[in-house]
């Protein structure tokens, strides 16, 4: 399923713990595709806490508890890390990350938390989501195969990586405008992980926001930043992501594009690719000015004289998931979509 609709996914089941209807929600897929970032989102949208326990780090007694005497009684002292209304708040996610590298014995004192939501006199507060995710016994990480009874505990989902959904995220996260351009030219490098080869450094979702990190380090020292961009997203991915970042020179004036001006489009698809994701950027930037709905005119007017009436979908694809629906109360907006109404798909 794509992210985009686990997302969706993940908030009915999260606002669904105050009528009682939560099924615990177990999330597969390898590593990078941002199974752990989508449990961390929904999190920060309802301002509520994420305790994320990685059980691959954990021993049974860590989730019961300790046991002591109390006269001729034996009692449990709960541990300190599971959630509690006082302490934590009354609602939050419990995470229970790594849960597939986790020993059999850890997931066996796991079985009684997730699905009773309780562990001998421990009781999880009601308004509380229990998620989990992990990576599958292909993805070469250190797995286990998840016992029939712990499986049977919850609804599963496999994470799948989408472009769309990505770029929308990271034009919303700031990712520089050159990696969001180079995956649309390039979009099968979005996520290109072979188990067969256990490689070190390969792209994921999650190396291409460390590669964004390396550019604004190193875009100053280029005999640095091919290295540093290969030690992201791997030795192949690396060269070209450098070599579509310096032929980046050779982009026409953005500034005077955004105020209308007569610019021709450029002729390689690579930098119009460029010219597409640095566009969506600039009207980010404006969306505060007063100038916000001038400068979307006049990328729909620019978007209108590509070649390929499909770059110019995808650029109004992106400025709309950029800006929302302020897109359509744009004048121009009407004169673009008729131009292109044969071209445009739904969804």
């Amino acid at each position: 399923m794509r992210p985009a609709q686990l997302l969706r996914v993940l908030e009915r089941e999260f606002t669904s713990t105050a009528s009682g209807h939560h099924t615990p929600v177990m999330l597969w897929g390898p590593p990078g595709v941002g199974k752990s970032q989508m449990v961390a989102h929904l999190a920060k949208r309802h301002g509520v806490p994420v305790i994320d326990i990685r059980l691959s780090q954990m021993e049974p007694s860590d989730l019961r508890g300790i046991p002591f005497r109390v006269d001729d009684r034996v009692e449990w002292a709960v541990p300190a890390i599971l959630p509690d209304a006082e302490r934590h708040g009354p609602q939050g996610v419990l995470f229970l990350d790594e849960i597939t590298s986790a020993p059999p014995a850890v997931s066996a004192a796991a079985y009684q938390l997730i699905l009773d939501r309780r562990l001998g006199e421990y009781q999880v507060p009601q308004q509380w989501a229990i998620f989990a995710a992990g990576n599958r016994q292909g993805d070469r990480g250190v797995t286990y195969s998840m016992p029939a009874p712990l499986a049977n505990r919850f609804s599963h989902f496999e994470v799948d990586t989408h472009l769309d959904d990505w770029v929308a995220w990271a034009y919303a996260s700031g990712i520089d405008e050159r990696i969001i351009a180079f995956l649309r030219f390039r979009p099968e490098l979005l996520f290109d992980f072979d188990p067969a080869h256990n490689p070190v450094a390969f792209p994921s979702p999650r190396s291409w926001e460390f590669a964004h990190r390396a550019l604004q380090k190193f875009e100053d020292e280029p005999q640095l930043l091919q290295g540093t961009l290969q030690g992201c997203v791997g030795p192949a991915a690396g060269v070209e992501v450098t070599a579509f970042v310096n032929s980046l020179d050779q982009m026409p004036d953005l500034d005077a594009i955004c105020a209308g001006a007569e610019v021709s489009v450029p002729r390689e698809i690579d930098l119009q690719y460029a010219v597409a994701a640095a566009l969506v950027g600039k009207a980010i930037r404006a969306k505060a000015t007063p100038e916000h709905q001038t400068v979307i005119g006049n990328i729909l007017a620019y978007a209108g004289r590509f070649p390929q009436r499909e770059m110019g979908v995808m650029l109004v694809s992106d400025l709309h998931r950029a800006v929302g629906n302020e897109l359509f109360e744009v004048q121009a907006f009407a004169d673009w979509a008729s131009a292109v109404a044969d071209v445009m798909l739904y969804e």
